[in-house]
Formats: C-alpha cells, structure tokens, sequence
C-alpha cells in the first residue's frame, strides 16, 4: 500500500507511482469518489468543448417525446 502524511494544512503528496498511473503531472485537478466507506482517486480531464459541439448534432437521433419517455426511468 502506497502512503502519504497530512501537513498541517491537510494537504498530502500524492505519491509517484499513482502519478504515472493516473499520468498526473503539476496543475492536473484530481476528483474523488466516495463508496461504501472507500475513496476514489481520478483524474479529471477538461472537457474539449470543439469536440462536443462537433459531435452534438450527430445525436439528433435520440431527441425525441417518445425517447425521453422511453429513458425517463432510468
């Protein structure tokens, strides 16, 4: 098990190894997860907003009454 102490301002180093597994590097944002009494480490990438605009007209397909009643429940 990997480990790292608290400073006194509650701050703590993630260390090396979960850095190259997440390919973390200075001024990447981390998110956490909690589950069941654990807590998840990831990381948050920035969404590219060229992108999802570029893709939000190919989704058209799924936009209609009879789909949002179909995916209400869910």
């Amino acid at each position: 098990m990997l480990s790292s102490k608290l400073t006194t301002k509650c701050q703590a180093t993630i260390p090396l190894k979960v850095r190259e597994a997440l390919g973390l590097k200075a001024g990447d944002v981390v998110g956490f997860e909690i589950e069941a009494g654990k807590v998840f480490i990831r990381a948050v990438r920035p969404l590219d907003v060229e992108y999802a605009h570029a893709t939000a007209g190919t989704l058209g397909e799924w936009a209609t009454q009879e789909d949002e009643e179909s995916y209400r429940g869910l």
